[in-house]
């Protein structure tokens, strides 16, 4: 058994790695066949773009302030979040009142939001508040669902044996708790960077990512655009990797105790 999953993930990764070297041949195909490079440049144009802005030091000042804000929001949506869900499950009025401020986050265009904010915030701190706002929601509803879903026979059992509230918590809440918090993070961490990186170029925010980003729309440095807009996509898809595997091995380990 252990032998055919191992044998099917490997099959899966190498599936995975073809589908990604087709689609850079057919994005290279499309550059070839535009052949205009204000309109579209080919993946061999990107990663020369992108070496070349690596080996100077505003690329990496831009990285680390966009990475540090997007990943204070984040840390402080997922934190907010954790403390609402348990009061929304352990007091229905709180779920009642807090109901029609989530929804609005939920509906509201991030475009919107971003717009308000520039009259409360500068632009260097809007990314942080974005991603916060864009986050809450999506992990409060995953926190909630993953709190209640904790087995009620379970829970009776332990309240009969007079279990303690750390027993509990670790034996019955934290194995229903771990998937919706794992797939609320994965939604989450997707969006939180999409947002805060918009707040960035709305707000046109100097020596950030989504500035760099604006400063070659204006400059029609489409090889550059390309480049920055491949750098977003894998600082998020790190972050997401990252933080998702280091989250489930403190969730084993909590379980664990």
């Amino acid at each position: 058994m252990a032998r055919n999953k191992e044998q099917n993930w490997n099959t899966s990764r190498l599936a995975r790695l073809f589908a990604s070297l087709l689609a850079l041949c057919v994005w290279q195909l499309a550059a070839a066949l535009v052949h205009n490079s204000l309109l579209l440049v080919g993946p061999v144009q990107v990663a020369g773009r992108l070496w070349a802005l690596m080996q100077t030091w505003d690329f990496w000042q831009a990285v680390g302030f966009t990475f540090s804000r997007i990943t204070l929001g984040f840390l402080l949506g997922f934190l907010l979040a954790l403390v609402l869900a348990a009061l929304a499950a352990r007091f229905p009025l709180a779920e009642v009142l807090l109901h029609p401020y989530l929804t609005a986050v939920k509906t509201v265009p991030v475009a919107s939001f971003i717009v308000i904010a520039l009259l409360w915030l500068s632009g260097r701190r809007l990314s942080i508040f974005i991603s916060f706002l864009m986050v809450l929601p999506v992990l409060y509803s995953n926190f909630l669902q993953g709190i209640r879903g904790a087995d009620g026979k379970l829970l009776e059992m332990a309240r009969v044996f007079r279990m303690s509230f750390w027993n509990r918590l670790r034996g019955i809440y934290l194995p229903a708790f771990e998937p919706h918090c794992l797939s609320g993070c994965r939604s989450a961490l997707g969006l939180c960077w999409k947002a805060g990186v918009a707040a960035e170029v709305i707000g046109v925010c100097g020596g950030s990512v989504g500035g760099m980003l604006y400063d070659a729309k204006v400059y029609l440095e489409i090889g550059d655009l390309f480049a920055w807009t491949l750098v977003i996509v894998l600082l998020s898809v790190g972050f997401e990797w990252a933080f998702t595997r280091l989250l489930k091995r403190l969730l084993k380990a909590l379980e664990g105790c």
